[in-house]
């Protein structure tokens, strides 16, 4: 609806009801955003009007949230003239505006787990509960997911007794209401059947994930084999609002170079969690998400901040603990082995009461707030969440380690890390039958690396077979320090060209291949003095599995 002193005399809709959402952080914003649809659905009698308040440290954001999806907008301090019948919030530290209509705070995160600094003051404080004087006035309604959370309030805030509501949690009923549809989210995440998804969660401040391990994610993505496993990451909205994207992604720039799905600061980690196979976390409500939903866990920072007797208080003495001086792969490994889907069923069980049910819970708490009977229709249930875009640049460039064996027949070890993360990987022991190299596709940006590389592959298949040895002699020619170079034919095989003018075909007897593998393949075979004409080698994928794959020797001439 349209803001400001004479509003009225230009609406269209002419609602019964005013509805002020108070906008703040990114985190608050996401949380109203995510909820209040289903809850007004298709109900012109309640007008909504969402009041900017930019005087939290975390407000930058906020603005270009609200304008993406269309919202009407209004300063606020405006407030005072937009004559509310009810202020929502999921952030509590708003000063309201005089007057006695309600104020309703939703949760931001789970429950009230965490102690955060104190803007009116050099203290912490409990993050999620209003300021006592909000409370003193029997104004504000604090929305809560589990009984317990109530008990926590009084024991701290005994001002809040007789202010809270039970209404459950949207947020997990729709994670949970979604794990049917994970196979989808991988698809569009880009990551394949055989491949493991870790999902890194990180909160805010200095004793989160991030803020304790900023090099983590790129460990993990020098550890993990590129082949066997994909690395994403869910930051806070704090983080990104407090130091920026462009930051944000300068920290993490050689993360991201190797392939991690860094992803976007609202919505879309929703379905990324859905489809993630380990989380590795901290004290936040994401990793108490995860746990919730039956994933494996690994806690790789967990904050004096977080708020003793809670549940993920409670997470923290249940979940292994990733050593940041131990390998870990084995450890994401090993967290799997161990894992029980039921593992954690008592944290959830403590964190969110009657599941399933929130959105309705909360659209009757909505309306008698208002003062309105509720709408006729069925009463809200939670959506399915939607298929993420991808968040991600391909990569361009790895350090390829490969071992040669002939016992049972020719057999190739590969095994595959970005080299923007190589830094991190540990150096593998010295063998004769052991090959190391650098390998780039012809995206790579970086001239430094593809004129160091042994081996350069094409991108995207070449239509034709000539267009293919076209490509491996003029790249050889135009890089000289390179032994080979491969690339696939579209409608299957590859051709892979030697320094000498030499051309090796390569046909797989199974999926089609990334032309980096095969590449590794006639790399190692001819570094071990293995013949390339008619043999058939076994390719090793470190993690995935074996493949059996041809070589041949193409005629000249």
């Amino acid at each position: 609806m349209p803001a400001g002193r004479d509003a009225r005399r230009w609406n269209t809709f002419s609602g019964a009801r005013t509805l002020i959402v108070a906008a703040r952080t990114v985190t608050s914003t996401v949380r109203v955003l995510e909820t209040l649809p289903a809850l007004l659905r298709d109900d012109a009698r309640v007008s909504v009007v969402f009041a900017y308040d930019p005087t939290s440290a975390f407000s930058d954001g906020v603005l270009d949230l609200l304008r993406a999806a269309g919202c009407r907008v209004a300063p606020w301090e405006q407030l005072g003239h937009l004559g509310p019948d009810l202020i929502l919030s999921a952030s509590e530290n708003i000063e309201v505006p005089e007057g006695d209509c309600p104020v309703l705070v939703l949760p931001h995160g789970v429950g009230f787990q965490k102690l955060v600094p104190d803007s009116r003051s050099a203290r912490e404080r409990l993050s999620g509960v209003v300021p006592d004087s909000l409370l003193e006035s029997g104004r504000a309604w604090l929305a809560v997911s589990h009984p317990s959370q109530e008990e926590q309030l009084l024991a701290t805030h005994p001002k809040a007794a007789g202010r809270t509501l039970l209404v459950g949690d949207p947020c997990f009923d729709e994670l949970a209401g979604s794990r049917g549809h994970r196979a989808a989210y991988r698809e569009a995440l880009g990551v394949a059947e055989h491949q493991r998804l870790v999902m890194v969660s990180s909160t805010w401040g200095p004793t989160s994930l991030l803020g304790r391990h900023p090099d983590l994610l790129a460990r993990l993505l020098a550890s993990l084999p590129v082949d066997s496993h994909r690395v994403g990451a869910i930051v806070h909205p704090n983080v990104w609002s407090a130091h920026g994207a462009w930051l944000t992604r300068t920290l993490q720039a050689a993360a991201l170079e190797a392939g991690l799905l860094l992803m976007p600061t609202v919505h879309a980690w929703r379905p990324a969690l859905v489809a993630a196979d380990v989380v590795v976390g901290d004290h936040g409500s994401v990793t108490l998400y995860g746990a919730s939903l039956g994933k494996p866990l690994l806690l790789a920072a967990f904050g004096t901040d977080a708020v003793p007797g809670t549940a993920v208080h409670r997470l923290a003495s249940l979940a292994p603990r990733l050593d940041p001086r131990a390998d870990p792969l084995q450890q994401v490994e090993d967290a799997v082995q161990a894992h029980s889907p039921a593992r954690y069923a008592d944290v959830a069980a403590q964190g969110f009461a009657e599941p399933g049910h929130a959105l309705a819970k909360l659209r009757t708490v909505l309306y008698e707030l208002l003062k309105l009977p509720e709408p006729p229709s069925a009463p809200p249930v939670s959506p399915v969440l939607p298929v993420p875009d991808p968040p991600t640049a391909a990569v361009t460039s790895w350090q390829v380690d490969t071992g040669v064996s002939e016992d049972a027949g020719p057999a190739v070890t590969v095994s595959r890390v970005p080299a923007s993360v190589a830094a991190h990987a540990e150096t593998p022991p010295e063998s004769a039958a052991f090959f190391s190299h650098l390998a780039c596709a012809d995206d790579e940006r970086d001239r430094r690396l593809t004129e160091s590389a042994s081996v350069l592959v094409r991108r995207h298949p070449s239509p034709t077979a000539v267009g293919a040895l076209r490509w491996t002699a003029d790249t050889l020619a135009q890089l000289p320090g390179s032994l080979l170079a491969a690339s696939a034919v579209r409608g299957g095989g590859h051709l892979v060209g030697l320094r000498d003018g030499r051309v090796v075909e390569v046909s797989a007897t199974g999926p089609v291949l990334d032309p980096g593998l095969p590449a590794a393949v006639v790399y190692a075979c001819l570094r071990a003095g293995l013949p390339l004409d008619g043999t058939q080698v076994t390719l090793r994928l470190d993690g995935v599995g074996d493949e059996d794959v041809l070589l041949r020797l193409r005629p000249t001439g």
